[in-house]
């Protein structure tokens, strides 16, 4: 998929995943403890993804890498599993529904700090969907 507009069939694709985890995961979740229940979504991560590696020939030598690329890979590792865990939490005492949605603000904070660290420059009509976002999270989370 090496075409332009390949970027949106594969975030669409992470999309429809993402909202899968959710309802998987909170009926996975009874009875069980949320951290520990993150420990196991990780191993079955862990398990797929090697798997998907190794079979597609993409294993190399993880030696090779620069420690740039370590640093910041391990940094992400870092905050994907922070995120699974306060995700995870949510889900334990809130409802998926709600869950998710307010958990979609990460979107309004990758463009905040694309535009700070990154150099991207989204269009007014870009920020403008970033700011509906925005406003959507903030209409689920605050109840009158």
């Amino acid at each position: 998929m090496a075409t332009s507009n390949s970027w949106f069939t594969w975030a669409l694709l992470s999309a429809v995943f993402a909202a899968m985890t959710a309802i998987f995961a909170k009926l996975g979740i009874e009875g069980i403890d949320s951290d520990y229940a993150t420990l196991i979504r990780t191993a079955v991560v862990i398990i797929v993804l090697a798997a998907f590696v190794a079979l597609a020939g993409k294993w190399s030598d993880p030696r090779l890498l620069s420690s740039r690329t370590w640093l910041f890979l391990t940094l992400s590792g870092l905050a994907t599993g922070a995120s699974w865990v306060c995700y995870f939490r949510a889900l334990k005492v809130g409802d998926a529904s709600k869950v998710a949605p307010v958990d979609k603000l990460s979107l309004v904070l990758v463009a905040i700090f694309a535009f700070a660290f990154l150099g991207e420059r989204p269009s007014a009509r870009e920020w403008a969907g970033i700011v509906m976002v925005a406003g959507g999270v903030l209409v689920l989370a605050y109840k009158r």
